[in-house]
């Protein structure tokens, strides 16, 4: 089903959003998953920067940007030039018609152009004003003008400091996650926003920081070093063990031993009983701080087995175990299938295409299978206009011959 359904939780709530790259258009697909109409306004003839990034998808002369793909499902896209005085007032008339408005442009750049949360609030007291930066704006820090990307706010909040091997360089781990979780926590607090509106009448200014995000998902290494003063370093779980991916005959298997039992029931289920009652292997903190005994037995164990064989095992002993995967193995996986975690999206430059779909399931809102695909730019332009803001054909046209959409 599309997010046409009103049964959708978001359904009814206008969104609009002047966004780019990551943060922001994750934040607004899970809203218009949700149900939620979400109009994205772009800059003509250039629209958000993503789209021209790869992998780009080529067809009958025409191309499109798988990268703007994965983040702008079941988005409309409305072109407007924010620089001019006609654009900005269009803009504020949108404003009165929406629920929330989320941007994650450079910090001030709305502001000063006279659409910051004060100005655009007295025209809508309702409004619901989300912004995405690196270091936030509401209370200002030595940071807060930095320019941020994912990279820059994984590196300074730690976050990459505890990926890689123990002894080589700090690794971005390829997962956007300064950018995708608080995309995924701005979503979070409009909802709260919005709860709170239904209770208040009042909207309100949400500030997310992508620093503060790190610093809260790398908040175990930041506790230890709160509470121990011990720094926690990459490529060595001290807290521990046996943690991590191990080799077999045909790949990698990863595990994780807690508490007491659970080490009982490994040692029995790798055939070496005797190391449960091993005194340096006594509890998970020892066990890590004798890796360099214990690890050796735990490897000549598995490699000599195949990773459904060590994976069979172990979870019949109740162990915890996975194969390391890549993504060709992932898209086959029969869990996500069954999830419905792939879904189909008819693109008209790309055709058929599957992309990874919501994680989010309740049960009396339908799962969705199939989704509206990312917009062209400008798509929805005429659309969004004539619907909103009951222009004609002729206003439309006159924007659009001066520039303005």
């Amino acid at each position: 089903m599309l997010n046409k359904d009103n049964s959708r939780p978001l359904a009814g709530v206008k969104v609009l959003t002047i966004e780019n790259q990551v943060s922001a258009p994750f934040c607004t697909m899970m809203l218009a998953d949700a149900g939620a109409e979400v109009i994205k306004i772009e800059t003509p003839g250039r629209g958000d920067s993503s789209r021209e990034a790869g992998p780009i998808i080529k067809k009958d002369g025409e191309k499109t940007s798988g990268y703007f793909m994965r983040f702008n499902r079941q988005k409309k896209s409305l072109t407007l030039n924010l620089k001019e005085d006609e654009g900005k007032d269009i803009l504020k008339k949108l404003v009165k018609e929406a629920d929330v408005l989320v941007e994650n442009l450079r910090p001030g750049s709305l502001k000063g152009m006279g659409l910051g949360y004060d100005e655009l609030s007295q025209i809508n007291p309702r409004l619901i004003y989300a912004t995405i930066s690196g270091f936030g704006q509401l209370a200002e820090g030595p940071y807060s003008e930095r320019p941020a990307y994912d990279i820059i706010v994984q590196a300074m909040g730690g976050l990459m400091n505890l990926v890689g091997e123990e002894n080589g360089p700090p690794l971005h781990p390829m997962l956007a996650l300064g950018d995708i979780v608080p995309g995924m926590l701005t979503a979070y607090a409009i909802s709260l926003a919005l709860i709170k509106r239904d209770r208040t009448g009042e909207g309100d200014f949400i500030d997310m920081a992508m620093y503060d995000v790190v610093l809260a998902l790398t908040e175990r290494a930041h506790t230890l070093y709160s509470l121990t003063q011990q720094v926690m370093t990459r490529g060595k779980e001290t807290l521990i063990h046996p943690w991590g991916a191990f080799p077999t005959k045909d790949g990698y298997v990863a595990i994780i031993v807690l508490e007491a039992r659970m080490w009982a029931r490994f040692c029995q289920a790798i055939e070496r009983p005797e190391l449960e009652k091993d005194e340096r292997f006594a509890n998970a903190m020892l066990r890590a701080k004798n890796r360099a005994d214990l690890d050796p037995v735990i490897n000549e164990w598995m490699v000599s087995r195949t990773c459904d064989q060590v994976i069979d095992t172990l979870l019949k002993a109740k162990v915890p175990a996975g194969k390391v995967r890549d993504s060709s193995e992932v898209f086959d996986c029969p869990q996500a299938r069954s999830r419905g975690m792939w879904v189909k999206s008819q693109h008209p430059i790309a055709g058929e295409v599957e992309l990874i779909g919501s994680p989010i399931r309740m049960k009396n809102v339908p799962h969705q299978s199939e989704v509206l695909p990312s917009p062209e730019l400008g798509e929805h332009s005429a659309e969004v206009l004539a619907k909103l803001l009951g222009m004609s054909d002729e206003d439309i046209a006159g924007l659009k011959d001066k520039g303005i959409i």
